[in-house]
């Protein structure tokens, strides 16, 4: 692993810990119950996907925890700026998970072939 590489998997590791508690200073309580799952960094850690876990959200409670954290993402990226001492903090760009309904898709694929 190159010395670029580790950078960029501490920066996701930091920003994991971080993003939860700036979520939990906001005044909003609704995004105090959100999981965070996985941030990943851009090759040059200037944008940032943050992977919320969807599990118990409708599709319409999606679209309105998106649009808060869309409304929250400065203060957010305010707060690990700060917490970190970073001269700039990597555009976040929050987006609900959707890996593990996708790989239970394709297990029940599976096992729709497995009985034919």
């Amino acid at each position: 692993m190159t010395d670029a590489q580790i950078k960029l998997k501490r920066t996701d590791s930091i920003l994991a810990e971080l993003i939860p508690e700036a979520l939990s200073q906001l005044n909003d309580n609704r995004l105090h119950e959100l999981d965070i799952i996985e941030v990943r960094c851009s090759r040059g850690r200037d944008d940032a996907k943050v992977y919320v876990d969807p599990s118990y959200f409708s599709d319409e409670e999606k679209r309105v925890y998106l649009k808060q954290l869309k409304k929250a993402r400065p203060i957010i990226e305010d707060y690990c700026k700060k917490d970190q001492g970073w001269f700039r903090c990597p555009k976040l760009v929050f987006e609900f998970d959707e890996h593990l309904k996708q790989a239970q898709n394709i297990d029940e694929l599976f096992k729709k072939i497995a009985n034919r």
